[in-house]
Parts: C-alpha cells; sequence; structure tokens
C-alpha cells in the first residue's frame, strides 16, 4: 500500500453519517445494492462530498457494529443478493426456503448456492480474483474463517469454552479442524469475497462521483473474536486466556455508571516489542475500504479505563497508560499521512490533547453539547479551529431536533442567544451552524437532515434493546430539505 501524502482532511467539506443498515429496503437493513449507489447520487447532487458509516465488522447478536467478530472481516448482511441474481450467480430457482430459518442461516444458504453458481458461470478473471483475495487477505482470513466455522459447530459459544486444545489454539488441533470443516470454512471466504467485491465497487463510485467514505474503527475488540482468539499474546489475559479487567469508561454525560463495555485491554508492551504490527494489520485492511478513519475513543491510546472483570458496572475503575505517542509513530512511519480523525469526546486530559496535536489529528466538535454556562465550552464554534470535524450530533447523540425539544425555555433561549437567529428552525439551524464553522469538515446525522424527532435516534448508550436498527426512507426527504441543505453547502463553500 502506497504510504498517503495528501491530507484528506485540510479542505473544507460536509458530509452525513449514515450507517449501511440505515439504507431503505424493503425486506430487511440496508445493504450494499442499488440504494447504497442512490445515497452516492443524492450526496453528489447536493454537493456534500464525504459519506460517514459506523464499522462494518461482523456484530454479535445484540447488532452493535463496535463488537465484532474480527477487526478485519466485513459484515456479510451487507451483501447485496440482487447483485448476484444479475451476475447469474444465484438463480431464482436456487434461492432457500426463508420461512422456516433464522437470517443467518439463510443468508449462509444462499451464499452456498451463490458459490456453485460461481464456480460453474464465474470467468477465469474473476475466479483468479478470488484466489488472490484469499492470498492477500490470508494474514486474517484463514483465522477468521476456521474461527467462524468452529463459533457455529459449538452453537455460538465463546471460544474459550470450546474443547481445550482448540481454544488453546493448538496446531494439530486447527489442521485436523480445517480438514474436517473444509467445505464450510470454504464459504466464509467466499463470503468474504463477496462483500470486499462489493464494497471496493462502491467505493469506486463513490470516488468517482467526488465523494469520499468515512469509516469508523473501534479502539478496542471483542473477547469474542477471531482476534482474540488467534492473537491472545496482544491482549492482557491469563494464562487460561480469560480477562482480569475489561474496558469501559467512567460515569459520563451519557451514563451515571459508566459505560463497561467488557472488551480485553492491549498488552501494550507486546505490541510494542513487535513493533505494533497487529495494529498495521488493522489498519491496513481499513485503509484499503475507506478514504478516511475515525478512532473511536481515541484517548484510549493516552490512558484507557481498566474496570475489574468482576465489577457489574464501570465505576470502580482506573486509568491506565497507553504508548499512544510510540504507537502513532509507527503507523505513521508505515504509512505516512493518515487521514485519521480522533475522537476525542468525554474526560479528556491535557495528555490526551497534546497527543492529539503531536500528529496533528482533528478532533470531534459536538454541537449539542455547546451550550452550556460558559462561553469557553470548547464545542461551541468561536472556540474551535479548523483541524477539527464538527457534527450536530453523532449515532449516540439523540436527534437534534430530539434533542432541541428536550430543552426546558431556559436552554432554548440560550441557543437561539448564542445563534442569533430567533425566527430560524431546528435542525436546520444547527445544520447551518455547523457548516458556516471554520472546522474543515462538518458531518451531520441523516436524520438531521428528515428533521426527525428521537424516535429516530440510531443508539441510546449504555442500553442494549432496540439500538442500530433505524433506517429511512426516500418518501421521508423533501425536495425542501434537498434544496436547503444545498443552499447551505454552497453559502459556506463546503
Amino acid at each position: 500500500m502506497r504510504k498517503q501524502e495528501k491530507n484528506l482532511l485540510a479542505q473544507r467539506r460536509a458530509g452525513v453519517l449514515l450507517h449501511i443498515t440505515s439504507l431503505p429496503n424493503a425486506n430487511g437493513s440496508g445493504n450494499m445494492g442499488q440504494q447504497a449507489y442512490n445515497f452516492v447520487d443524492f450526496l453528489h447532487n447536493t454537493s456534500i462530498k464525504v459519506w460517514q458509516t459506523l464499522p462494518l465488522g461482523v456484530p454479535h447478536g445484540d447488532g452493535s457494529p463496535y463488537q465484532c467478530l474480527s477487526a478485519h472481516a466485513g459484515n456479510p448482511a451487507l451483501i447485496c443478493m440482487e447483485e448476484l441474481k444479475q451476475k447469474g450467480w444465484l438463480q431464482e430457482a436456487e434461492q432457500c426456503d426463508s420461512s422456516k430459518q433464522d437470517p443467518d442461516y439463510y443468508r449462509q444458504c444462499l451464499i452456498a448456492k451463490v458459490q456453485t453458481g460461481f464456480e460453474n458461470l464465474a470467468s477465469v478473471e474473476e475466479k483468479q480474483a478470488y484466489q488472490e483475495f484469499c492470498n492477500d487477505k490470508s494474514c486474517w482470513l484463514d483465522d477468521y474463517a476456521l474461527f467462524v466455522a468452529l463459533h457455529n459447530e459449538f452453537s455460538q459459544q465463546c471460544w474459550n469454552h470450546w474443547p481445550e486444545p482448540l481454544k488453546e489454539h493448538k496446531p494439530a488441533a486447527l489442521k485436523a479442524a480445517r480438514q474436517r470443516m473444509a467445505a464450510a470454512i470454504e464459504i466464509i471466504k467466499f463470503e468474504q469475497f463477496l462483500f470486499y467485491r462489493q464494497w471496493m465497487a462502491l467505493k469506486e463510485y463513490a470516488n468517482s462521483h467526488d465523494v469520499l467514505l468515512f469509516g469508523d474503527i473501534p479502539i478496542f475488540v471483542s473477547y469474542d473474536s477471531a482476534d482474540v482468539w488467534a492473537n491472545r499474546k496482544v491482549f492482557k489475559l491469563d494464562k487460561k486466556g480469560g480477562m482480569s479487567v475489561v474496558a469501559g469508561v467512567p460515569p459520563d454525560y451519557f451514563s451515571v455508571t459508566g459505560q463497561r463495555w467488557g472488551n480485553p485491554h492491549y498488552d501494550w508492551k507486546y505490541l510494542k516489542r513487535t513493533k505494533f504490527s497487529w495494529w498495521n494489520d488493522r489498519l491496513r485492511s481499513q485503509l484499503e475500504m475507506f478514504d478516511i478513519l475515525r478512532i473511536d475513543h481515541f484517548r484510549g491510546f493516552e490512558a484507557a479505563w481498566e474496570i475489574p472483570a468482576s465489577e457489574d458496572t464501570a465505576i470502580n475503575g482506573e486509568w491506565v497508560k497507553a504508548p499512544g505517542d510510540a504507537l502513532l509513530a509507527a503507523l505513521k512511519k508505515e504509512f505516512g499521512n493518515i487521514p485519521l480523525v480522533a475522537e476525542d469526546l468525554g474526560i479528556i486530559t491535557a495528555e490526551v490533547d497534546k497527543l492529539r496535536m503531536d500528529f496533528n489529528l482533528p478532533g470531534m466538535k459536538i454541537l449539542q453539547f455547546a451550550f452550556g454556562d460558559t462561553e469557553s465550552n470548547p464545542y461551541l464554534p468561536h472556540n474551535y479551529d479548523h483541524n477539527c470535524v464538527v457534527y450536530t450530533g453523532t449515532h449516540d447523540n439523540d436527534t437534534t431536533l430530539g434533542w432541541y425539544n428536550s430543552l426546558n425555555d431556559h436552554d432554548k433561549h440560550r441557543v437561539y442567544s448564542y445563534l442569533g437567529h430567533s425566527q430560524a428552525f431546528m435542525p436546520y439551524l444547527l445544520i447551518g451552524t455547523a457548516f458556516s464553522s471554520v472546522a474543515n469538515l462538518a458531518i451531520v446525522p441523516m436524520q438531521d437532515i428528515l428533521e426527525l424527532g428521537s424516535e429516530h435516534r440510531m443508539n441510546i448508550p449504555g442500553t442494549i434493546d432496540g439500538n442500530w436498527k433505524w433506517q429511512f426512507s426516500w418518501e421521508q426527504l423533501s425536495d425542501g430539505q434537498v434544496a436547503r441543505l444545498s443552499a447551505l453547502v454552497r453559502m459556506f463553500s463546503r
């Protein structure tokens, strides 16, 4: 991979935050099919130049894209089956019975039939592309495919409950499992090939329409993942593979008991000894897929909140230092000027700010956090510099309309007193404020463009049920909204 030379985050641009699953789809969650291309067209037609998504990994049962089975693999639920039918690899008569199976089993059945169609109908070039994909991605794909096959065989049990030789990643046990499950493993690899093939085609289309793709990297990985199972030395685990401490954040704006994420912490001493090769591999995968990246919970590179695994909440933890400067220096040496945004929300110290500024990484500004009792609030636009990304809100916030409607009269007056537009309306008043700011990049969630209320938010931090399911429909988008959005982009030179 060529080193990044041009700073993509130095130019003035506007973007929209929308996860792929939130695209319209009458038959389930959104995918990488025609509606994704329609969304790129919408962005291009309104002169929006950045599409930000949430992480694209394979989620666990709760659907959270921040807790995935792999730091590299793409979510196969995002594969568009219609495109595979058009290729002729999936025939209508061959489709599976969806009425009797759960969605994952149904998708796996379809993929198996697509694989047969691919073997029979794909061109020599397409088959060669598949082999090249398997070879190029083997550093993570081989372990991932075996991990998922075993995960399925053991009824989705976490790897630390598997038979001891497989749990301990013993070569003889792995070899026997690969031979026994060769067909299932091949289907999982082929599934990833289909995902990457469709994603890279979408990326090429977006880039050709002057739209950059902006991805999201969770700083931590799930304990029940191929990464932890196959790379235990990278993480703080005991000799049996268990966690004595887990990751999270202390009490903050989002939760009075903090957030106990439950992820394993990194063994930074081991990572330093290995020249951060695990992180290099992770970033390489993401830089291939995205033009710009965000590191979720950037402050964990300076110090991370370690919670005793026995604790039910995140209250009784402690900050433990991390070698962020050495890590970022190693990544810069490998990749050059990384188009990296630091998610620096929450409890941010002078040390975290220094780490971010030393590597010239833009931080985040959230307008919903701006209107407190002091003019020194860092989220107020007059306190910005160019090197930041401003949001009306993120996937973790209420929609702007929902946020505004929840304010009391005193707080609403404070908002309008600062913004100086007593006759303007929400959420476009806040959208215009973001676009007019000096921040190089301004991002607006799709819910705000559509003027939607609290019932349309994507996630409520600290809760499990009902998150990550929001989808929009084109009927919600009016000509007036398109016109207002386009006018704001032009007015503020984005």
